[in-house]
């Protein structure tokens, strides 16, 4: 039986996964596991409240599915709350294109993320 305060996180990750359009379904344990680099039974273990990622893990992903990481550790505040929110300020970017680029680099996998840096970094 999972331990209420690690079902209680799988809830928020599977909401917060929910809200941004991340694979539903059966689907969802692999596209995870893909995304974060880690294994699909690791990935199995945070969907069905069975652990809990590593505090770094947990920042990572709250920042990958814009949700205030406070929220998703804890369940206390907004899962969109400014104030608890590790994101970046919206202004931080003076070039909007800048900005859009890194919003559609932080919804590709790790894999998908290394291929890209490798294609840009290409002579």
């Amino acid at each position: 039986m999972p331990h209420s305060s690690h079902a209680e996180f799988a809830r928020r990750l599977h909401r917060a996964l929910d809200a941004s359009g991340f694979a539903p379904g059966r689907r969802r344990t692999g596209a995870l596991a893909e995304y974060y680099g880690v294994s699909r039974e690791t990935a199995r273990k945070w969907l069905g409240g069975l652990a809990l990622p590593e505090l770094d893990r947990m920042i990572e992903i709250a920042v990958h599915q814009h949700v205030s990481f406070e929220w998703l550790a804890t369940g206390r505040g907004a899962p969109q709350g400014k104030d608890l929110s590790v994101r970046e300020a919206s202004g931080k970017y003076g070039d909007p294109m800048e900005a859009r680029l890194l919003g559609v680099l932080r919804k590709l996998s790790r894999k998908q993320q290394r291929a890209l840096i490798e294609l840009l970094d290409a002579p």
